[in-house]
């Protein structure tokens, strides 16, 4: 017995000097050592170089943190990393960033780590830290009608100091053209183009993926069929004998379409917008769309264009390819009716030159993008969570609403997911901000949650809700509905057949979204015969006299008179 304590003392010191001696190598130069004991936790700390750390949380700082006096267990270090990464920056301190990846000396690799994945990046690592996806909530029968009403507000939009930087590039593209979009295209896009537009017929065909090229031709006929579903018979009728009248069909004859490139390209975009221009039978379609580096377009987006019908191609973005398109130049051809999603300055353009000598239109006002979420104790809170961040990440302007109707949702659930799935992200960092002056609501039944969306008016509804069908006669005002659990945001924003340039900003109240119609002119027509004019000639002369109008009358009574003057001779 005394031999085996002697041995076992011996082993305590080897191992308490094999410790000190490996703290004492891992520790940098001048770095200042407490002189009380470490507790057995501090392993985590002692032997992490200020190099590391500061790779790890952006710190330069060469003071050693304080140990964290309650250090998570070893089996929850996992969850404990998940928690800090979803926690505001501020609240997070290197030792628990440290203690959480399982540091100690003479190891790297982070103690639990069954797949050995890497060490998160320093840009990783802040990504993660700066990721905030809290809502806040609301409760609608704990609110008066003024603040309900008050919900329904998107975040204001100041155009007067935009309207002052967009200005004067719709002047200056009036004035020098073609110049003035090379001009601005190098300033804005760093691109140096030596032709502004580019016919697409001598363009040579796109190579793509198979996949790739497979997805676009699959959107490509659901869009087609869905948009040549719209096409109406013209119908002639005869209201009174002898006048006829009757409404005839014409497209608009030169449209321009405008497809962003910012944060990300998007040719589903040219789809949607150029194949109801083909259809329509629009016989100029000029697609804006801003250049890579090299001054090429976007392969996918050519693709696109190509396939619709598109007749040529402006190589610029932002107010200046709008200018373009609504006031022509020797390179692009004017369009009288120009369409398309943008940013604020995009959108400012449209809003200026409709109103303008240049005589255009536009498809309608846009802003962020949007969507409501309804849903009830049977929807899956991870499809809740997938359908909200689909729009959340477009940018942190994004508006995203979710209303949870009837009792029994696990909202937890749903946070917990919408946290999870924003984390891993690309662009989780925009989502973040986005759902950060979002909301959610919670309705007593589906009746007030289908009345507070009809009043919101959201750019996309989704009905996560048991038999979402039933509840359709109840929408009024959404840009675009998405019934069921099986119904994503995503396949309307790509190939279910539906437009999704949608109006926003609550505009769907009176606008609705891009269709066949928006691309063609109904002309109405009337024929009469001698008869028609004596059953309705009186009436008409009788309503113009009331009205004071005696040029509208004459031009009546004196075609009456000519048929007495023949029927007496």
């Amino acid at each position: 017995m005394k031999f085996s304590l002697k041995k076992k003392a011996r082993v305590s010191q080897a191992a308490a000097k094999s410790q000190t001696s490996r703290e004492r190598d891992w520790a940098e130069p001048n770095e200042t050592r407490p002189s009380q004991p470490k507790p057995k936790y501090c392993r985590y700390l002692s032997g992490v170089p200020s190099w590391r750390k500061q790779a790890l949380t952006g710190s330069h700082s060469s003071v050693r943190p304080s140990p964290d006096p309650n250090p998570p267990p070893a089996r929850s270090r996992r969850r404990h990393i998940a928690v800090l990464a979803l926690r505001p920056p501020s609240t997070v301190h290197r030792r628990e960033v440290d203690m959480s990846l399982g540091l100690r000396p003479g190891r790297v690799n982070p103690l639990i780590s069954p797949l050995r994945a890497p060490l998160p990046t320093r840009s990783q690592l802040s990504l993660r830290l700066s990721i905030s996806c809290a809502m806040k909530s609301y409760r609608l029968s704990e609110l008066s009608d003024a603040e309900v009403s008050g919900l329904k507000a998107r975040p204001r939009i100041d155009f007067t100091s935009i309207f002052s930087t967009v200005n004067p590039i719709v002047e200056d593209v009036r004035v020098r053209g073609d110049a003035a979009v090379k001009d601005y295209t190098a300033k804005f896009d760093k691109v140096a183009l030596d032709d502004v537009v580019v016919r697409v017929c001598d363009l040579p065909d796109v190579e793509l993926d198979p996949a790739v090229k497979e997805a676009f031709d699959v959107a490509y006929d659901n869009i087609y069929a869905f948009h040549a579903s719209q096409k109406l018979p013209e119908k002639t009728i005869e209201n009174m004998k002898g006048v006829r009248c009757k409404r005839i069909t014409r497209c608009i004859g030169s449209v321009g379409l405008y497809v962003p490139g910012g944060t990300a390209v998007l040719p589903s975009t040219a789809l949607m917008l150029a194949v109801p221009a083909q259809i329509a039978g629009c016989k100029t379609v000029v697609l804006a769309t801003p250049p890579s580096r090299d001054g090429s377009i976007c392969k996918e987006v050519l693709y696109c264009a190509k396939k619709a019908g598109v007749t040529h191609i402006l190589k610029a973005g932002g107010a200046q390819a709008i200018s373009a398109m609504a006031w022509g130049t020797v390179s692009c051809p004017k369009a009288e009716k120009i369409f398309g999603p943008g940013n604020q300055y995009v959108t400012a353009a449209k809003m200026i030159l409709q109103n303008s000598e240049a005589m255009v239109s536009i498809d309608m006002p846009a802003g962020p993008s949007e969507v409501l979420v309804i849903a009830d104790k049977y929807a899956n809170p991870v499809h809740v969570a997938a359908d909200l961040l689909s729009q959340a990440e477009h940018g942190p302007d994004s508006q995203v609403v979710l209303v949870i109707a009837g009792e029994g949702v696990d909202f937890g659930a749903i946070e917990a997911e919408v946290s999870k799935q924003c984390s891993a992200l690309p662009r989780g960092e925009f989502a973040s901000k986005a759902l950060g002056h979002s909301f959610t609501v919670f309705a007593k039944d589906m009746v007030e949650a289908i009345s507070f969306s009809n009043m919101y008016a959201p750019e996309h509804l989704i009905v996560n809700v048991m038999d979402a069908q039933q509840w359709e006669d109840l929408v009024d005002n959404a840009g675009s509905v998405f019934l069921g659990k099986w119904t994503p945001e995503s396949v309307g924003d790509y190939a279910s057949g539906t437009n999704h340039v949608l109006p926003t900003y609550g505009y769907a109240r009176m606008y609705s979204g891009v269709s066949l119609n928006s691309f063609l002119k109904y002309i109405t027509v009337q024929s009469l015969s001698e008869e028609g004019l004596k059953r309705l000639g009186p009436h008409v002369a009788k309503m113009a006299e009331v009205e004071g109008l005696e040029a509208h009358r004459r031009a009546v009574t004196l075609r009456l008179q000519e048929i007495e003057a023949t029927v007496t001779m």
